[in-house]
């Protein structure tokens, strides 16, 4: 049986507060003021050392919960990033899966509306193709089906307006003979990820928009 001694407040942390046992000069642990409240960890109480144990696991949990949630509030977040980040934390993988389940059930980590929005806002702000978009949200951590669903979802009709854009701002800077321009042009749209139907009508617009501008700079000579 242990005897709480000394309850103080930790100096950095002021939600966290350390527990004193059996006049102990070193704290025995430190937990989150919620937990202090729900079980009464007041000075004088007597605890067994087991439930004092089911108390710390508990608040590790709770610490998961709380730095997925802060972790969470710059943006959005996939199951994977916010495991790594608890792992950096060094929170033990069991808290940090039950931290994932909580943050799931409460609607805060949604990995397949997260690859659907961030699949969509890429390709509009980053001119990037859906294959481009895949891999990399497969490098954030989201599973091969959800990330492959989510760059199957684009449309096909905007990704070849955003291909087209791409060209379009690529073409005035590649140098050399027509026909090798061309091909750069193709080559820069398929590292972005476009599949070769769009790139080929891409490259086509583009050229078509080029030979326009030079017959009018000709009418207008």
């Amino acid at each position: 049986m242990l005897v709480i001694t000394g309850v103080e407040q930790d100096r950095k942390a002021k939600q966290r507060y350390h527990l004193f046992v059996n006049d102990s000069q070193e704290p025995y642990t430190n937990v989150h003021e919620d937990l202090l409240i729900k079980f009464r960890l007041l000075k004088g109480r007597e605890i067994h050392a087991d439930e004092l144990k089911q108390i710390v696991e508990e608040d590790t949990r709770h610490r998961a919960y709380i730095l997925g949630l802060t972790y969470l509030g710059a943006r959005q977040r996939t199951e994977k990033e916010i495991l790594r980040y608890l792992a950096r934390k060094e929170i033990d993988a069991e808290s940090a899966a039950k931290a994932i389940e909580r943050l799931t059930r409460e609607g805060l980590v949604n990995d397949n509306v997260y690859a659907t929005m961030y699949a969509a806002e890429r390709m509009r702000t980053q001119l990037k193709g859906r294959r481009l978009l895949q891999q990399e949200l497969l490098q954030r951590g989201i599973a091969k089906d959800t990330a492959k669903q989510a760059s199957q979802e684009l449309n096909e009709q905007s990704e070849t307006e955003i291909a087209i854009r791409a060209a379009g701002k690529k073409w005035p800077y590649i140098k050399g003979e027509p026909r090798e321009r061309k091909q750069k042009l193709a080559v820069f749209l398929l590292r972005r990820g476009f599949p070769m139907n769009t790139v080929k009508a891409a490259v086509k617009a583009v050229l078509e928009s080029a030979a326009d501008e030079d017959d009018g700079h000709m009418l207008d000579n």
